[in-house]
């Protein structure tokens, strides 16, 4: 990769994931992009922005070509509970936005990264150790699009080499960007509580487990994934990845070592709830590890050392 463009740059992984590459590879090749513009200082002073509208694909093409970029980071979504209450929007936005880095990326040879994600699979899916090859029937709209996204980019790069990439991410947990209205966003906003000195009205009930990742390793899965040599990849849309499972009381229980007077309730939120128990409780994700490496460095215990750390500065 040398000249990137992220699309989705204000959002929980684009803000961190820009930044990561701009460390990376410099400030002038990575061009931050995003609907909602200006965007924050950090991300428009650190390198080329544009607004950017995904369901236009002129306007994507505009700036590829402006740029001449080679990979294309198409984070553009609308998450999982946010969407069920607009089923319409959040298909037209994954998709449209899809299928237009799609056609971008095949008229000018550009490499595409568009995240996949847990919401992919459903009820009839194995629960625990997901494979990586399973049946994939969801039962909300945020997980239909997902996997007609992964077999559309599996379609591009069999049809016109276009040269497609995912990760099937889990809930992804960030010190930095508050999450939008996702399934797993509890396993942020339970570290805000504590830090803060709140209650935590959990909307799972205990025994709801779910995978989960550290931002930073989501940011390494993403851009080592795109720097794997083509060659060593059987599987390409998409590659199940994950670090970590565990239900609230875990997640509480680890957060009471550095804050043993930190209260969690529950109040279950029914679709949320709904939406969870369709996903799997953990993921297999050896084919990852095996076709390009994956190797997440965080655990609960250092996550929680270090999104605590990180929250204090924050807040306090």
């Amino acid at each position: 990769m040398k000249n990137i463009l992220v699309i989705g740059a204000s959002g929980q992984i684009g803000s961190e994931l820009v930044l990561a590459l701009r460390r990376k590879l410099g400030g002038s090749q990575v061009v931050a992009a995003d609907l909602r513009f200006p965007l924050d200082a950090e991300l428009a002073q650190g390198g080329p922005s544009y607004k950017i509208d995904a369901t236009q694909a002129q306007e994507i093409a505009d700036v590829v070509k402006k740029h001449n970029i080679d990979a294309i980071y198409n984070l553009v979504a609308i998450l999982s509970a946010t969407a069920e209450a607009n089923p319409m929007l959040g298909w037209n936005i994954g998709m449209g936005s899809l299928i237009n880095c799609l056609e971008v990326a095949r008229e000018y040879k550009a490499a595409l990264f568009t995240p996949s994600s847990i919401g992919a699979f459903g009820p009839g899916t194995p629960a625990d150790n997901t494979p990586q090859d399973t049946i994939q029937r969801p039962k909300t709209i945020y997980g239909v699009s997902k996997v007609a996204g992964e077999l559309l980019s599996d379609y591009y790069f069999k049809r016109f080499g276009v040269d497609t990439r995912s990760v099937r991410y889990p809930g992804l947990i960030s010190n930095k960007t508050l999450p939008g209205g996702g399934t797993t966003d509890y396993a942020v906003e339970i570290y805000y509580a504590a830090v803060k000195g709140e209650k935590f009205v959990c909307p799972l009930q205990k025994g709801t487990f779910m995978d989960m990742m550290y931002m930073p390793d989501a940011i390494d899965a993403a851009i080592d994934l795109m720097e794997t040599d083509p060659a060593r990849l059987i599987h390409r849309n998409s590659f199940n990845v994950t670090a970590m499972s565990f239900d609230p009381e875990i997640i509480c229980n680890e957060i009471k070592k550095h804050y043993p007077n930190f209260v969690m309730e529950y109040e279950v939120n029914p679709l949320k709830q709904s939406i969870a128990d369709s996903w799997p409780n953990s993921m297999d994700d050896s084919c990852a590890r095996k076709e390009w490496g994956w190797n997440p460095k965080y655990d609960l215990g250092l996550m929680t050392e270090d999104m605590i750390k990180e929250l204090k500065k924050k807040l306090l």
